[in-house]
C-alpha cells in the first residue's frame, strides 16, 4: 500500500500502538482519502505528536448502541477501525488544522493502553495485512448495480451527479467514495469498513442503499394516507 511517499507493505510497516480518534459516523478506507477539521487541544496534540513520529493515527468509531457489553477489548470502542497517514495538513491562523488522511490499512484493537500524560488515548492494534497487499482491481464489483443504485438513490432525494466524472472513476475509486460519502448512520458505516473485500463492500452498499429507498418509500406511502 502506497500513502503519500511512504510505502507500507508488510507487518514491519505498522506500529504496534497507534493514538485513535473516535469519530462516530466516520469512515476511512485503505487507499481513500479523509479530510479532517481538528480544533480540540486534544486532537491537535495527538496530531502534534503524529506528525513527529511515524505521522499515523487509527480512525475508529465509538461502540454502535446495539452493541453488547464485552463483547470487545475496548467497550466503548469499535472492534474495528482503519489506520490512516497524515498526508497534508495546514494551519488555520485560528488554532485548527485542516488535515487529509490517507488510508493504509484496517486494524483489529487488541487492548488499550494507558493514557499516561497524553491527553488522548491510543490502542495496541491487529492490522488487516490483506489490505497492504496488491490492491484489488474492483473486476468482481457489479459496477452497472452499484451505479443502478446510486442513480436511484439521487433520483429518490432530489439530487444530482456529475455523471461524466462518475463514469471516469475506477471503480475501486467509485465504491470507496461512495461508501465514505454515503449518509447512512455508525453501524452502516461499520458494516462497510468490515466488509471483506471491494465486491462485499459495494454489495453491502447496494443492500443498504435499497433498504433506505423502501424505508422511505414506505414512511412517504404512509404520509400520504
Amino acid at each position: 500500500m502506497q500513502v503519500g511517499n511512504k510505502s507500507y507493505r508488510t507487518l514491519a510497516d505498522i506500529p504496534e500502538q497507534v493514538p485513535v480518534f473516535p469519530l462516530s459516523g466516520a469512515l476511512l478506507l485503505p487507499g481513500a482519502q479523509l479530510p479532517l477539521n481538528i480544533f480540540e487541544p486534544r486532537y491537535l496534540a495527538m496530531f502534534d505528536d503524529a506528525l513527529s513520529s511515524h505521522r499515523m493515527i487509527g480512525v475508529i468509531q465509538p461502540a454502535l448502541e446495539d452493541a453488547v457489553n464485552g463483547q470487545g477489548p475496548v467497550k466503548d470502542l469499535c472492534r474495528v477501525g482503519c489506520l490512516g497517514r497524515i498526508t497534508s495538513f495546514a494551519e488555520t491562523g485560528d488554532g485548527r488544522y485542516v488535515i487529509s488522511l490517507g488510508g493504509i490499512c484496517r486494524f483489529r484493537v487488541i487492548k488499550e493502553t494507558e493514557a499516561g500524560r497524553k491527553p488522548y488515548r491510543s490502542c495496541h492494534i491487529s492490522p488487516f495485512l490483506s489490505d497492504l497487499e496488491a490492491a484489488d482491481d474492483g473486476s468482481e464489483v457489479d459496477r452497472k448495480a452499484l451505479l443502478l443504485s446510486f442513480k436511484a438513490y439521487l433520483e429518490a432525494n432530489n439530487l444530482e451527479a456529475d455523471w461524466n466524472s462518475v463514469e471516469r472513476a475506477s471503480t475501486v475509486t467509485l465504491v470507496n467514495s461512495l461508501s465514505m460519502m454515503s449518509p447512512y448512520g455508525p453501524a452502516e458505516k461499520q458494516a462497510l469498513l468490515e466488509a471483506d473485500d471491494l465486491k462485499t463492500r459495494a454489495e453491502t452498499l447496494i443492500a443498504i442503499t435499497e433498504i433506505a429507498l423502501a424505508r422511505d418509500s414506505d414512511e412517504y406511502g404512509r404520509i400520504l394516507q
